[in-house]
């Protein structure tokens, strides 16, 4: 049986409690696009009821990331709490973020694929080592550079040039 995989056949309908490690395994299993590195815990609540299952998942932990400016690797904290809802019906289909229908005869539940997502989602979407997190944020949207003078800037010619300036005069 696959480590992330939850046989629901066989459960009573009450509320049952999952633990889930997560390491590099788990992302070199679903994708390493995002992430590559990472220690999590999983908590895992599922409250099985006759006609669906709610699902409520607490996960926390570490990521490593590579930075987009220095290319350094660096620690970033991740804490995720999402609730999904699997209502038995006739054909899989994914109804909304937080409802998806199951088929009724669906013996496991794969909840790996959900860890994966939600721990996704909350990757920045720009990655800054922390030493440079403080850097970005007062010059957000400011042109460093450019070829246009600056209107407040007081220009200073050459005095030679002046001369030659006041010789159409």
């Amino acid at each position: 049986m696959e480590p992330y995989r939850v046989n629901i056949v066989g459960l009573s309908n009450s509320i049952h409690h999952f633990r889930y490690q997560i390491d590099d395994g788990f992302f070199g299993r679903y994708g390493t696009d995002l992430i590559a590195k990472g220690s999590f815990t999983s908590e895992v609540d599922l409250d099985k009821r006759e006609t669906f299952l709610e699902v409520n998942f607490d996960i926390h932990g570490t990521a490593t990331l590579i930075c987009d400016r220095s290319l350094e690797p660096f620690e970033h904290p991740i804490e995720v709490r999402r609730k999904v809802i699997f209502k038995f019906g006739d054909e899989d289909e994914e109804l909304t973020d937080e409802m998806v229908v199951i088929r009724r005869d669906a013996s496991q539940l794969e909840l790996g694929q959900y860890m994966y997502e939600f721990i996704s989602l909350e990757v920045p979407m720009k990655k800054l080592h922390p030493r440079f997190r403080d850097d970005d944020e007062p010059g957000e949207g400011k042109i460093v550079y450019s070829s246009a003078p600056d209107p407040e800037e007081k220009q200073t010619t050459d005095p030679r040039w002046d001369k030659l300036k006041n010789l159409n005069k």
